[in-house]
């Protein structure tokens, strides 16, 4: 089952694993999955420069296989007037139900890309990916004298062809069905940029193909091998799974996360804010709910969602909320987690990565097979 992909990438099959920031794409999965023949991803934004080291030490300890990492883009400078009370207000209370002190004003924390980069440049990944906009062109030409390849995120086909003018390689095109941060290229809140791209898998990966000549990866609601044949068939070079993995043995995610996926449907994902400030795909629980809910009966209440500093922007959502998810996860409390899945979640599986893989490969080659069957 080769294809532009497997042939750029060296891999055996045509698969990645997304890269999922926040600890679900621990380097034993990684490893796991590249050893296995497709694409390991590590979602990096989250890491300082030495952990990032650290951790791609992990993955080429078990494995000589080419694997990706991905950062988001550098984060846009928000105002210094961003009134923090209401969002610290409407939180107060699952703080003190976890037993953790009243949260503190969220401080915004300017990571160091640069630097993350630089311990990006030699990991020995073969894969540098990015999200939530377009790549410095001085980081670009940093990951080009190196010799990896270059792919980007687009959630419409302007994005993609802005993606290669801007010289990458590879583009993941990612629907709406998927979990997790939307790709989209705008601000954290500008919700009419998000809803207007929210454009299914199906639909947007042929027009996608059809609008660049460089390889295109399809990504949303796709966990297993039908869904990968269904890729190629519309003109992918290969398939980005995430939710797929996730319950996977070597997964990072507590065990009451993996087992939300296990038991949830497809209508119970939805699009959300509250946890991280920027729009995401996840399970329904009760903090998105009730932090989302309008304050029908007290418009004006300063706690109400219906304030727009209620959800504060990404990054200072994600850390005011942080230390509720993590001990939330301590707990075992799924109701304070941010579960992202995609729409696909009925279809999801608890396994060795490994074996997920050699399924995932099999399952594409049935179906293939069943295709020309009916020709």
């Amino acid at each position: 089952m080769q294809t532009t992909l497997t042939e750029i990438l060296h891999l055996d099959h045509p698969i990645i694993q997304a890269p999922m920031a926040g600890g679900g794409d621990t380097p034993a999965l990684v490893a796991a999955v590249s050893e296995a023949g497709a694409l390991g991803s590590m979602g990096a934004t989250y890491l300082t420069p030495q952990q990032i080291v650290e951790a791609c030490a992990a993955v080429r300890a078990t494995t000589s296989r080419p694997f990706g990492i991905n950062l988001f883009v550098p984060d846009t400078p928000l105002p210094s007037s961003i009134d923090t009370n209401a969002a610290v207000g409407r939180l107060a209370k699952y703080y003190e139900e976890l037993g953790l002190p009243r949260p503190e004003p969220p401080a915004s924390v300017t990571r160091d890309f640069d630097a993350q980069l630089d311990a990006v440049l030699v990991s020995g990944a073969a894969v540098f990916s990015f999200t939530f906009g377009m790549l410095p062109a001085a980081a670009r030409d940093k990951v080009k004298a190196r010799g990896l390849v270059l792919a980007g995120t687009a959630t419409t086909v302007d994005e993609a062809i802005a993606l290669e003018r801007a010289g990458i390689d590879l583009v993941v095109a990612q629907g709406s069905e998927a979990g997790g941060h939307r790709g989209t290229c705008a601000g954290p809140v500008d919700v009419a940029a998000f809803e207007s791209a929210m454009i299914g898998t199906l639909a947007l990966v042929p027009q996608i193909v059809d609008a660049v000549r460089v390889p295109v990866v399809a990504s949303g609601g796709i966990m297993d091998g039908r869904g990968i044949a269904a890729a190629l068939a519309l003109g992918a070079a290969g398939a980005q799974l995430g939710t797929a993995f996730l319950t996977c043995d070597e997964a990072g995610i507590p065990d009451v996360y993996k087992q939300a996926i296990l038991d949830a449907h497809e209508d119970q994902t939805r699009i959300t804010r509250a946890f991280s400030g920027r729009p995401a795909r996840g399970i329904v629980n009760r903090f998105m709910n009730e932090v989302e809910r309008k304050n029908e009966n007290a418009p004006n209440d300063p706690n109400g969602s219906n304030d727009p500093n209620a959800i504060l922007p990404f990054p200072l959502q994600n850390a005011l909320t942080r230390p509720l998810r993590t001990a939330a996860a301590k707990q075992g409390r799924a109701e304070f987690l941010s579960l992202w899945a995609g729409q696909g979640v009925r279809m999801a599986r608890r396994m060795k990565a490994k074996d997920l893989v050699a399924t995932l490969a099999e399952e594409t080659d049935a179906a293939i097979t069943r295709l020309h069957k009916v020709q």
